[in-house]
């Protein structure tokens, strides 16, 4: 049996590799080197089928164990989450289920109402959308931003697809239906402009699956101080080599998790780090739209610096 492939392996031509140290020299507002985005996830699963998080071993339909343990986040640890938010003065990216409209709607609106930024996060977290056919899928993208246009008074500009499943066509279908950037790729600390389809390109901004509670908590079954601790870690090292180039630091939250009073302690304590790096101007908390139009501008009039 020969080997399949002896030369350049198969790729996704959607951009090119660039090694950090080969980057465009640039500066988020007030001249600070770091972004910080807290990427908040408001998600509904349908009662009795389809995909879900678990605490235990998942049972038959309709698993009332796991269903309820999420829906915790959406009465109760969302709201918790955003006492604290409110406290230290953090604004938020909410990644916005769109059955949440039919379910709890104040919750949503919650979000809005305090300026928050709504990201697209697809209609459920009990569906891939990378298993649909491409005209579904652009009808799903379609909608949802549809229906966030209704139901809050502005489309989404960005986007994360549950379960961060994509097809191939995903980022094409996105800059196609009118979205500007993805949260959906992991495999840089920088924004990257990706390539598609019409040629109107779109920006992946960085959305973190180290310094994310499902993964770390649910996954690797980590202790709540260590995830909080994760967090400060990543603020200090990040605020030091930010020094020489911009980057950005995504912390992704679901509140079932997170919204547990005794993991909610523990991550006061580190967004508390965070909020003070912001009050002494040392990093740029903010939104990840906010950090995609600023790169967009430095994109415009530096085209080929940022190739």
């Amino acid at each position: 049996m020969s080997a399949p492939y002896l030369g350049p392996l198969p790729g996704h031509g959607r951009f090119a590799y660039r090694p950090i140290t080969r980057r465009p020299a640039y500066r988020w507002p007030s001249g600070v080197g770091l972004a910080v985005y807290i990427g908040f996830n408001l998600e509904h699963f349908a009662f009795g089928e389809g995909l879900g998080a678990t605490i235990g071993p998942p049972s038959p339909a309709p698993d009332v164990l796991n269903h309820s343990w999420r829906e915790y986040g959406n009465r109760v640890g969302a709201w918790r989450c955003l006492e604290l938010f409110d406290s230290l003065g953090l604004p938020t990216a909410a990644l916005v289920n769109t059955a949440l409209y039919d379910h709890c709607p104040e919750l949503i609106e919650a979000f809005r109402a305090r300026g928050d930024e709504l990201v697209g996060h697809g209609h459920t977290n009990a569906e891939r959308q990378g298993a649909f056919d491409e005209a579904t899928e652009r009808e799903l993208l379609r909608r949802c931003r549809e229906r966030m246009r209704e139901g809050s008074g502005v489309a989404p500009r960005g986007w994360l697809s549950p379960w961060i499943s994509e097809s191939c066509h995903t980022p094409d279908l996105l800059a196609e239906t009118g979205y500007s950037y993805t949260l959906n790729w992991c495999h840089d600390d920088q924004p990257v402009r990706m390539r598609t389809r019409d040629g109107r390109g779109l920006w992946a901004v960085p959305y973190p699956q180290e310094l994310n509670d499902i993964p770390m908590i649910v996954a690797r079954q980590m202790d709540a101080k260590d995830f909080a601790q994760m967090i400060v870690d990543q603020l200090d090292e990040m605020l030091e080599q930010s020094r020489a180039q911009p980057l950005v630091m995504g912390i992704a939250l679901h509140p079932y998790l997170v919204g547990q009073p005794y993991r909610l302690r523990h991550l006061r304590r580190a967004l508390q780090q965070v909020a003070g790096a912001g009050e002494r101007g040392a990093a740029w908390v903010t939104t990840p739209g906010a950090i995609c139009d600023h790169v967009a501008a430095l994109a415009a009039a530096q085209p080929e610096a940022f190739a």
